[in-house]
């Protein structure tokens, strides 16, 4: 059963006016607009709202009831309503944010709600690198960094999470995994990584490249790697390969570069993050526009 908000105000109105010309006169309405409203009431409700004689206009014991119970809440719903519309057009100003390839596009929806709830905001996104994410969000570069986690990091604070990515791994059309359907984690321990000299936690190394295998074999780490290109290239060359989110194989299909889903891997899951006390209303208008079930 749906009661529009607008029904709700005429019936309050009415019940504080009891008088059916001043009610249309107060929300600019007809008088028989308010009363076929009233009559839809009642018959929703299934007993009579208001007492009604030539001279009178009375609340019933039911259509008393009704009004206790309505006016607070409407009142709640009005105020609320009052209230993100005043923060919408009070937030203003600039907001860095940093993403990693195509996980710009992964959160486009959510940027584009931002951007519709707060159209005065001037929202600068930029590339992060993915040898070393943290670095400009620490540097104050950007405002907000789009992470994988698990992000543990005392100076940092994380938001709600956007999606997750699945685990694939790049390989060279040559590579003796390359005509598999899939590997699992402990193919890792027959494989060469990639390394890199950044100051990345190893908690978020890990959740792309472990560095033993379930059963406790070291995985191999390969040539040193500072930015996206240059694992491409290594992989390419059959130097190592490239352990990346599932959305690299739509967005980089190299001619010469195999994707395999790793069968047993966990999602990798995705956050928006930020340097911890930074409390400006920019970054929480960003983390609100998420959806509350993403993952």
């Amino acid at each position: 059963m749906t009661v529009e908000l607008r029904d709700i105000e005429i019936f309050l109105t009415l019940a504080e006016e009891l008088h059916f010309g001043r009610t249309a006169e107060r929300l600019r309405i007809t008088p028989s607009r308010v009363s076929h409203v009233i009559k839809k009431q009642e018959r929703r409700i299934g007993a009579p709202l208001f007492e009604r004689t030539s001279r009178t206009v009375r609340l019933t014991p039911v259509g008393e009831r009704l009004y206790r119970t309505l006016r607070p809440a409407y009142r709640q719903i009005v105020e609320g309503i009052e209230e993100v519309t005043a923060s919408v057009r009070d937030v203003q100003g600039t907001l860095t944010f940093g993403s990693m390839g195509p996980q710009g596009w992964m959160v486009a929806g959510i940027v584009d709600r931002f951007r519709e709830r707060h159209p005065a905001v001037r929202l600068v996104h930029l590339d992060l690198n993915p040898i070393d994410p943290l670095t400009p969000l620490r540097s104050g570069e950007t405002d907000v960094a789009h992470l994988w986690l698990p992000v543990r990091e005392p100076d940092i604070t994380v938001g709600p999470i956007t999606h997750t990515s699945p685990v694939v791994v790049g390989m060279a059309a040559t590579h003796p995994f390359a005509g598999r359907e899939a590997l699992c984690l402990e193919d890792f321990g027959d494989l060469t990584l990639m390394a890199h000299r950044s100051p990345i936690p190893a908690s978020m190394e890990e959740a792309f490249q472990p560095f033993r295998t379930p059963s406790g074999r070291p995985v191999a780490r390969g040539p040193v790697v500072s930015s996206w290109d240059d694992q491409l290239k290594a992989a390419t060359a059959g130097e190592a390969v490239v352990v990346c989110p599932a959305e690299a194989a739509r967005f980089y299909p190299w001619p010469n570069v195999v994707y395999l889903p790793v069968r047993d891997a966990p999602p990798v899951r995705w956050a928006f993050a930020w340097r911890a006390g930074n409390n400006d209303p920019l970054i929480r208008a960003l983390a609100d526009a998420v959806p509350e079930v993403t993952a």
